[in-house]
């Protein structure tokens, strides 16, 4: 029989992308004793979160939240607002990117793939001009929608969406933009509205800092409209509805209301913070931690310094070693979860999350953890990326990434 208490002293530290630790105000909020979904003092919460999300995706269009896991919410973004046999026009850069596309084939959508040159190994973003000229040799306007991935959490790279909203804009392309922020969201600079996207897709466990259950749609207007008349089929997913009821702060079916709870002290936190701060600490983290990762001699996933990851951080290990090996010492000597290398690159990489409920200590300890857990495994390191990590953090605080 399993023993869910069968971890040694201490806190168990889950340093994988996400799910992220969860905050023990959010934990305690969610232990709230649930309501009536349809009595007066649920329209209070509905409002609170329906309202508090906006800011985090930077809109003020709606935000349709979904009692689901993100793949739930790529579902959602694809059948509202797309017909049987539609093209669609998608970029891979890791394996989430990957998934979503034979999502797209399973619907009965006719999704393209592109993929920067040489980035066979996934480690870089969307190219926006090869977007561009994709659009451009659609005479026809077949394409309907432009499908990219904001934070791969597979490979630790950020995409240019800003860049991809000014290239669908050149080539005077109606498709629709939608953006998979799952990752990204309140832990990377995201804005629905100035980027012009159509629907932006997200989940909890990230950034947000709560346990998987809820995801997110932040819908344009023109997503909107294009809902009227896309034909996938789609009941508990339709827009419509949800969108029409929340305007009295309620849903159409029975929501996921402890996690609502948590979802508003989530909000309270990030606020409390200000959001800006959220990012600046990312950055600092995200920074520190590459800081280290060169130390060790070690390559970073990400090979466009550009393109860096605030939320994680892919650590690619010597040929001879096992990444998953590495992996697995870790979590048996220090007691620490560290995420394993996705799709292609299974057994080649580690990730290390720095993202949601985490400050400078955490991460020294995440890679103390790493460090030791390295050594122990064999691999040779030329430096101590814990001495150069707080070499650096003497010097620099999140202010200073702002």
């Amino acid at each position: 029989m399993l023993k869910l208490n069968a971890h040694p002293a201490g806190r168990h530290f889950l340093q994988i992308p996400g799910p992220s630790p969860v905050p023990d105000r959010i934990l305690h909020a969610m232990c709230h004793p649930t309501i009536d979904h349809r009595g007066p003092e649920f329209a209070e919460l509905g409002f609170k979160v329906l309202n508090g999300i906006k800011g985090i995706f930077q809109t003020k269009q709606p935000v349709v939240i979904y009692p689901a896991s993100g793949t739930g919410a790529w579902e959602a973004a694809l059948s509202n607002t797309l017909s049987p046999g539609d093209e669609v026009l998608m970029f891979e850069t890791g394996h989430f990117a990957s998934l979503w596309h034979k999502m797209a084939l399973k619907l009965g959508l006719k999704p393209q793939v592109i993929a920067s040159p040489g980035a066979e190994h996934w480690r870089k973003g969307v190219d926006a001009q090869l977007i561009e000229t994709q659009l451009r040799a659609d005479r026809d306007k077949r394409i309907k929608a432009v499908c990219v991935v904001h934070n791969e959490t597979s490979t630790g790279v950020v995409s240019d969406i800003a860049a991809v909203r000014r290239a669908i804009d050149a080539a005077g392309h109606p498709a629709l933009l939608l953006v998979d922020t799952i990752s990204g969201l309140a832990s990377a600079d995201f804005r629905h509205d100035e980027w012009g996207i159509d629907v932006s897709i997200s989940g909890s466990q990230k950034g947000l800092m709560l346990p998987p259950g809820i995801s997110f749609n932040a819908v344009s207007a023109k997503a909107i409209e294009a809902s009227k008349s896309a034909k996938l089929p789609r009941s508990f997913w339709a827009w419509d509805e949800i969108i029409e009821v929340n305007k009295t702060g309620y849903w159409p079916y029975t929501p996921n209301t402890n996690l609502l709870y948590g979802l508003a002290e989530a909000l309270d936190l990030i606020n409390d913070e200000g959001l800006q701060n959220v990012l600046a600490r990312h950055q600092h983290l995200a920074q520190t931690c590459r800081i280290a990762i060169n130390a060790w001699g070690l390559d970073i996933q990400c090979a466009d310094a550009s393109a860096y990851s605030p939320v994680l951080t892919g650590v690619i290990t010597p040929e001879h070693v096992d990444a998953d090996r590495v992996r697995q010492i870790i979590y048996q000597r220090f007691n620490m979860s560290l995420g394993t290398g996705l799709g292609k690159l299974k057994g080649r990489m580690f990730r290390i999350g720095h993202l949601g409920d985490c400050n400078e200590l955490t991460l020294m300890a995440t890679l103390t953890g790493c460090e030791m857990g390295l050594q122990l495994a064999g691999v040779k390191l030329r430096d101590s990326g814990v001495q150069a990590a707080m070499d650096y953090l003497r010097e620099h605080s999140p202010s200073s990434q702002a």
